[in-house]
Order: C-alpha cells, then structure tokens, then sequence
C-alpha cells in the first residue's frame, strides 16, 4: 500500500535519504548562490526583514506604511515580499528611521582570522 507522498516502504525511505547530499552553507545564501555582492544583498535582507517586523508589530497596513515611508503601496508590497533590486541600503536604513528606529553603523577591525571585513544587520530589542 502506497502512503500519500508515494513511498511504499521503510526500504525505499532508506535508500532516498541516503542519495540525498547535504552541503553546509557559508552562513550568507547570496554568496553560496554565487550572485552579485553577496554582503551587500545580505545586509540589504536584513534591513528588509527588521522593516516587515516594525510594519507588523504596529500594524500597519501596507497603505498605511506607504504613507509613513512616503513611497506608493505597490513598493511596500515588493519591499514585504523581498524583492529589493529597487531600494539601495541607504532608502533600507531611512526607512527604518521613518519607522522610529535608530540606525548605527560601526566600523571594526575584522579579526585575523579573516583576511576581508564583512556588512552585517545586526538588531537589538
């Protein structure tokens, strides 16, 4: 008897898990895609996502947050749903502004163990 995702037994269930390959990430999905600043996308998806958490914790509709960030809904709407080639990271961090958030940016040496620096989002309560 066929279960409802197809498999027909614990064998078949034990042969599919063995033929999957699992790689470990490098901690940024931009870059383990291989697309265009990777750090730059990253901190890019940062920003967005702590500017949906503010719209949803004092919900907003999407209209309403237009109006605040003084862009049309249909941006909103692209913002919420990630796509972000339209917004630079400085729009990202004035947006966040707008919403009554402060925004700091610090400079730090990156540790040895690092030959380059890296951007980061990185939030606090």
């Amino acid at each position: 008897m066929n279960t409802p995702l197809g498999w027909s037994g614990a064998k078949e269930r034990s042969n599919m898990a063995k033929a999957i390959e699992v790689e470990v990430g490098s901690g940024n999905v931009f870059a383990d895609l291989v697309l265009a600043n990777p750090e730059e996308r990253l901190a890019k998806a940062g920003l967005a996502i702590r500017i949906a958490a503010v719209i949803r914790a004092r919900r907003l509709t999407q209209a309403g947050a237009a109006r605040i960030l003084k862009i049309d809904q249909p941006k909103i709407s692209r913002l919420l749903r990630g796509q972000l080639s339209g917004f630079s990271t400085e729009r990202l961090m004035q947006f966040l502004t707008l919403l009554g958030r402060d925004v700091e940016i610090v400079i730090k040496r990156a540790p040895r163990s690092r030959r380059l620096g890296r951007l980061r989002v990185v939030a606090t309560a």
